[in-house]
C-alpha cells in the first residue's frame, strides 16, 4: 500500500486467522505503523461475516436478525397493505437479503441454514396474512419461492453455468473442468463436469463443501436439457422449473 501511495485505515482493519482443521488456534497480533492489530473471531467483508472456522453461523445469525426486524416493521403496517404490496416489500427487504451471497452457504448442514428457512416461512405467512403455525409449503409454492436449500443450489449452479461457458471470473473458471470421456461415447455432448474424488488428502467433510467438488456433482445430476441450455436466461428458467418440481411435486 505504501508503494501505491495508499494509507491503511487502522480503525477499520481486522485480523482473521483461518487455521486448518486440527491446527492450534493462533493468538498473535501484528503491528502496522506503531498500531497493534489483534486477531478477532470474525470479520465483515462486503456484507458477509466471515468467522475463523468458515461455518458462517455468525453470518446466518446476522441475516436472521436483520430479516426479522424487517418482518416486524412490515407486520405493523400489514393491515393497510394489499397482498401484492406486502409481497413486493417482503421480496425487496427480506428475500433479497436471504439470497445475498448465499452460494457461500453451499454444503452446510440443514440445521445450520434452518434459521433462514424459518425466516422465509414467516415471510410467506405474512404475505398471505396467515397465523404463525399455518402449513407453509402451499404458501411457498403459490408464491413460486424455492426453499432456502434450493435457492443456494440455484445460485451455485448459475455460477457453474457461467464458469463452464467462460463468462465467470477466472478463479471460478479454474474450479470447473468439463468432463471428457476416455473414449467416444454417446454421453460426450451431455455437458457434464468432472467431479473430483472425495478421497483426496484432507478432511472428507471439508472437501465435500468445496465449490470444485460439490457443484459438479449437483450439475451432473441435472437433466440434460438443463445442462445444455443455450443461454443463461434459458438455463435459469429451466433450472428453477426443475428445482420447483423437485421440491413441490
Amino acid at each position: 500500500m505504501s508503494t501505491h501511495h495508499l494509507k491503511l485505515n487502522l480503525g477499520k482493519t481486522e485480523l482473521l486467522f483461518l487455521p486448518a482443521k486440527g491446527s492450534p488456534m493462533i493468538d498473535a497480533s501484528i503491528t502496522v505503523e506503531g498500531s497493534i492489530v489483534s486477531p478477532s473471531q470474525s470479520a465483515r467483508s462486503l456484507g458477509v461475516t466471515l468467522d475463523n472456522q468458515l461455518c458462517f453461523l455468525s453470518h446466518i445469525a446476522a441475516i436472521t436478525r436483520t430479516c426479522r426486524f424487517s418482518l416486524h416493521n412490515i407486520r405493523r403496517i400489514r393491515p393497510f397493505l394489499t397482498q401484492e404490496a406486502t409481497q413486493l416489500l417482503v421480496q425487496a427487504l427480506v428475500i433479497s437479503r436471504l439470497d445475498y451471497c448465499n452460494s457461500l452457504l453451499a454444503g452446510l448442514p440443514a440445521c445450520a441454514i434452518k434459521p433462514l428457512q424459518l425466516v422465509q416461512n414467516a415471510a410467506a405467512r405474512l404475505v398471505f396474512n396467515q397465523p404463525k403455525f399455518t402449513h407453509v409449503t402451499p404458501l411457498l409454492s403459490s408464491l413460486h419461492w424455492l426453499p432456502i436449500a434450493a435457492r443456494i443450489r440455484f445460485k451455485s449452479l448459475v455460477l457453474a453455468f457461467q464458469a463452464a461457458r467462460g463468462t465467470a471470473l477466472p478463479f471460478l473458471q479454474s474450479l470447473i473442468t468439463p468432463y471428457t470421456p476416455p473414449r467416444p461415447l454417446r454421453s460426450a455432448p451431455a455437458g457434464k463436469l468432472t467431479a473430483p474424488s472425495l478421497r483426496a488428502p484432507g478432511s472428507r467433510s471439508s472437501r465435500s463443501r468445496l465449490f470444485s467438488v460439490l457443484v459438479p456433482r449437483w450439475w451432473n445430476n441435472l437433466p440434460q436439457s438443463v445442462r445444455t441450455a443455450e443461454s443463461l436466461p434459458i438455463f435459469r428458467k429451466r433450472l428453477k422449473t426443475h428445482l420447483f418440481r423437485l421440491h413441490y411435486h
